[in-house]
């Protein structure tokens, strides 16, 4: 039996979901499939209640999700406003620090878990127009004259003109469709808890660069007069196997004098899990019929936490191309229109991602020039007000081109 759509999304993971709700109402028969059961994602079991996935959602990504109806659906409870950001070196002197005072906002952006975000959108989803196919996994992807067929593991066959493949830093539609893509190893992995503080977390976002790589302490909401962080600890393999390795108390020890102890000791911590770092970007986003974005499209370090914001602005963006083209009698599959989404959101992606590998390279330098001219540049840019706000304003998602959704 064969399915016939005008638009299926593959992966309804953050993005994939974001992009089925903006396309919702389009008057397109569209689908919305994915492996994993499309229902509302359980509570964590975690000693402190938090999932150890979270994201950094700018300020152009809140306005994406309040747009689409999903915002208002996350519990204030549960999404922590970071009003300030420090960012050091442990081999000097040098330090910058951000508050939103400066530029005149509330907030630099709020720290959420992941599975926070997928709930709302699929609340969102729940029992309007997209045909939402979980349990459905693809083995299969043919080209036809008039589209593309998916071959699901449990015999359905899925037919649409156009196909979006969200499915993830491993997207198998990417494989499928013989994508080529860019990609080489970090070299680290990332440890990932969340931990429970002595001391206030001042609603500040901390990150300290040490020679084995970025420390970050992310602020989470305090319940009970409990604070907590997640953690996001990139380290060279063998000295994240070591890590791993330490019993709670011995590695409590070890983040808090890795954070030179400015949040006093950490009192307790969750379980650890351990993720090898790699970066890949596809050498083009889009083939006749078929886009890639989110992490199918680009995945980069977790330093700053910007891979899901680009993500979000891959959503939105894709959205505007395909309305606008629909509402010109333009067919949406065609390799002319989905080309302007791969150039309005290409270089913005590359641009992100090459300022973030230039920051790992810059701070695994040991070489004593360069270490001075590292601490050294910090504390010019510390001083240098304007620029900061610059340079914040760009990574918020506050100033630049944005897609429609983004705009507040």
């Amino acid at each position: 039996m064969q399915q016939r759509f005008d638009l299926i999304v593959v992966g309804a993971g953050m993005v994939g979901s974001a992009l089925a709700c903006a396309m919702a109402d389009s008057g397109l028969r569209l689908a919305l499939l994915d492996a994993q059961l499309l229902q509302a994602l359980p509570e964590p079991r975690s000693a402190s209640g938090y999932d150890p996935r979270v994201s950094a959602l700018s300020a152009a990504s809140e306005q994406i999700l309040r747009a689409l109806g999903a915002w208002q659906q996350i519990s204030a409870e549960r999404r922590c406003a970071y009003r300030h950001m420090c960012v050091w070196d442990a081999e000097g002197t040098g330090e910058v620090r951000f508050d939103a005072h400066d530029l005149s906002e509330l907030r630099l952006g709020h720290i959420v878990e992941n599975w926070q975000v997928q709930n709302a959108l699929l609340a969102v989803l729940q029992d309007g127009p997209v045909a939402l196919l979980g349990d459905s996994r693809v083995r299969g992807l043919v080209q036809e004259d008039d589209g593309w067929r998916l071959a699901l593991d449990d015999g359905r066959q899925l037919h649409a003109p156009l196909i979006l493949a969200a499915d993830g830093a491993r997207s198998q539609l990417r494989e499928l469709a013989g994508f080529a893509m860019r990609e080489w190893d970090y070299l680290h992995h990332a440890v990932v808890t969340t931990v429970e503080l002595a001391e206030p977390h001042q609603d500040t976002a901390w990150q300290r660069f040490l020679p084995s790589g970025p420390l970050a302490f992310l602020p989470l909401p305090s319940r009970d007069g409990k604070h907590y962080c997640s953690i996001v600890w990139s380290l060279l393999p063998e000295t994240a196997e070591q890590i791993m390795a330490l019993d709670d108390e011995r590695f409590a020890a070890a983040l808090a004098e890795a954070l030179e102890h400015r949040l006093g000791p950490v009192v307790a911590v969750d379980r650890r899990v351990c993720i090898p770092l790699r970066q890949r970007h596809a050498k083009r986003y889009v083939m006749p019929g078929l886009a890639l974005l989110g992490d199918a499209a680009h995945s980069i370090h977790p330093l700053a936490g910007q891979g899901v914001n680009l993500g979000f602005l891959d959503a939105a963006q894709l959205a505007d191309v395909l309305l606008a083209a629909r509402a010109r009698g333009e067919n949406i599959a065609d390799l002319a229109v989905l080309e302007r989404y791969e150039r309005a959101r290409m270089g913005n992606n590359l641009a992100v991602m090459a300022a973030m590998e230039g920051f790992e390279r810059l701070f695994h330098a040991d070489a004593l020039p360069l270490r001075w001219l590292r601490n050294t540049g910090m504390q010019l840019f510390d001083r240098a007000p304007r620029l900061k706000a610059g340079v914040m304003r760009q990574a918020m998602g506050l100033d630049g081109e944005l897609p429609s959704l983004a705009r507040g």
